[in-house]
């Protein structure tokens, strides 16, 4: 299991390393902490840096969202502009105090030492208090940005999920009642077996793909008691071959993930007219599955109400949100069939 570090921490480790990048490129080094109770400069210079730093903070957590995202553009750069002068005035007043403060006598020369070192001119102070205070917006602006790129591509993850959720393939769900009222009506004994499978699958989508990952085997169950419908609804118009090799141990993964594939191959796999055949073959591997679905090419009257499903755009789309760098999806078009090849690493 991978260990993250808590957010506080992280940044509370950043903010010292900020505080240590004058010393980490200072010819003397850190050494030069030494200097911060005798040096009134060194101190004003900490301080400065102190105030970036909560400029930062303010600005990342307030003006970016308050007004940057909210378009109030004019606001958000006279409120930095006037941080970086208050900012700026605050600790030239406080370093020309404090080093007045520490002056000899006007008799003797003032001693430079490492004790009262000579100061840089104001102009230098200016350019790289600027320098730091733009930096400071770039990256947090980068990292709101950032965060907020996320949170939009996990609300759009989240309402294609509800939409997939949503539409069951209402045509499906029709034509496999309808099918459970014939076997009700022959009093067949797969009646009951039936209700139970849609019961199921019905309770898999409204309860257990609300969450952001599921256990593998309740997806496998899922797709299992959904080609068992198929087969019901369809009775001896498809060849339906379904097979898991390999044994799921809790392994995480994203609900409703794979179905699109099979989805996909009643869809468009399917005559009662000519020979049909559909084979689901899942195979998992320690962290690893693979899903391989071929079906044998029929004609198809495209009708729009058995237009159900998420489709394989944006299936492609969630795949790319949920695994990036760790899943591999191949496609065959040939002549004769269709096959979609999954293969997706979980941990």
């Amino acid at each position: 299991m991978k260990r993250t570090i808590p957010p506080i921490l992280l940044h509370v480790l950043i903010c010292l390393a900020f505080l240590a990048l004058p010393y980490i490129f200072a010819p003397v080094g850190f050494p030069g902490w030494s200097q911060l109770a005798r040096n009134p400069h060194e101190r004003t210079n900490v301080l400065s840096y102190l105030f970036m730093l909560a400029f930062f903070y303010a600005n990342y957590y307030y003006l970016i969202p308050k007004l940057y995202f909210e378009e109030k553009y004019a606001l958000y750069i006279t409120v930095a502009a006037g941080c970086f002068l208050v900012i700026i005035i605050t600790v030239l007043l406080l370093d020309r105090q404090d080093v007045f403060s520490h002056l000899p006598p006007p008799s003797r020369p003032a001693p430079v030492g490492p004790g009262l070192s000579r100061k840089p001119p104001v102009g230098f102070e200016l350019s790289h208090a600027l320098f730091l205070f733009l930096v400071g917006i770039f990256v947090s602006l980068f990292l709101q940005s950032n965060n907020r790129w996320r949170q939009t591509e996990q609300e759009k993850l989240a309402t294609e999920l509800s939409y997939l959720k949503a539409q069951i393939n209402p045509h499906f769900l029709f034509n496999t009642l309808n099918s459970i009222y014939s076997l009700a009506i022959e009093q067949s004994d797969r009646t009951a077996d039936a209700v139970v499978k849609l019961s199921s699958l019905m309770r898999y989508v409204i309860r257990d793909a609300g969450h952001h990952q599921v256990p593998l085997s309740k997806e496998l169950e899922y797709i299992r008691n959904y080609i068992d419908l198929q087969q019901l609804r369809l009775d001896d118009t498809v060849q339906v071959e379904f097979t898991v090799n390999g044994q799921p141990n809790g392994q995480p993964i994203a609900p409703l993930i794979l179905i699109s594939f099979i989805e996909n191959a009643f869809k468009y796999g399917v005559n009662p007219e000519e020979k049909s055949q559909i084979t689901v073959t899942v195979t998992v591997q320690n962290s690893r599955v693979n899903l391989r679905v071929f079906n044998r090419k029929v004609r198809v009257h495209y009708d729009a109400e058995t237009a159900g499903g998420i489709g394989l755009k944006n299936t492609r789309t969630r795949l790319h949100l949920m695994y990036p760098n760790r899943h591999t999806l191949a496609i065959s078009n040939t002549a004769n069939g269709f096959t979609v090849d999954l293969t997706i690493d979980l941990v």
